[in-house]
């Protein structure tokens, strides 16, 4: 199944909320993937541009949009960002597929 990162940032009343009443959201977030079949395979919160990262597994790119679609739209969130991992089989594969594709650049 594919991996993806996902980056996110909560917004000042979402960090309200959570300081008032403490919760583990990577049990929401497990919950989330869970049910499109999918796997979370790590949750962490960061200092810096993002307020946490996701490292999850999912069925297919429709299954992650779905999951990104319902988080991003709950409201909790300023910022959510999705990134469809490659393994490096898959890179060496597209390395070896690079060949096929006739790029023409602009202008050109």
């Amino acid at each position: 199944m594919p991996l993806y990162l996902s980056r996110f940032s909560y917004t000042p009343e979402t960090w309200a909320r959570l300081i008032d009443r403490p919760e583990d959201r990577a049990q929401a977030a497990r919950s989330y993937i869970e049910s499109v079949g999918g796997k979370l395979h790590g949750f962490w919160y960061a200092f810096g541009t993002h307020d946490g990262y996701n490292l999850w597994e999912a069925p297919d790119n429709v299954s992650m949009a779905a999951v990104a679609l319902a988080i991003s739209g709950g409201g909790a969130l300023s910022s959510f960002e999705t990134t469809v991992l490659l393994t490096v089989d898959e890179t060496i594969e597209a390395l070896r597929t690079v060949g096929q594709v006739q790029y023409r650049a602009p202008g050109a």
